[in-house]
């Protein structure tokens, strides 16, 4: 991946958690996983409280990223499942409810990545490069 490849890949993690967080998402975890996986390069993993909130989460990483101008490659949801899956390529989010969080355990499998705090990762390639616009 290019830098600014990267960067603009963070600034969409960024700014899919701050939609998450927005809906009062729980427990939202980022993980780095490009050294372990073939699969993606990032998990955003969080929880809802009920199956509706589930979909109103999904329903926010889809709009949010429309408006980044990333397109969304799939999303997957099985009603009654308490797990739901959006695929951007680059990363992918999930979201759980709590006890199918506890059940997957995906930071447990994914325990050779890094976590990554959200809230630091640069929203814009300015952030990171100190260019003010």
């Amino acid at each position: 991946m290019r830098f600014f490849g990267l960067l603009t890949v963070l600034g969409h993690i960024r700014h899919c958690c701050e939609a998450l967080n927005d809906k009062k998402a729980d427990a939202i975890h980022v993980v780095e996983v490009a050294s372990v996986s073939t699969i993606t390069d990032y998990l955003v993993i969080a929880n809802g409280n009920s199956e509706p909130h589930l979909k109103t989460l999904c329903e926010a990483v889809e709009s949010c990223l429309k408006t980044c101008g990333a397109a969304v490659l799939g999303m997957q949801k099985m009603p009654g499942s308490g797990w739901a899956v959006v695929d951007v390529f680059d990363f992918m989010v999930h979201v759980f409810l709590p006890e199918q969080r506890v059940f997957y355990d995906l930071g447990a499998l994914w325990k050779d990545g890094v976590d990554l705090d959200w809230r630091v990762l640069p929203a814009e390639s300015s952030d990171v490069l100190g260019i003010r616009m």
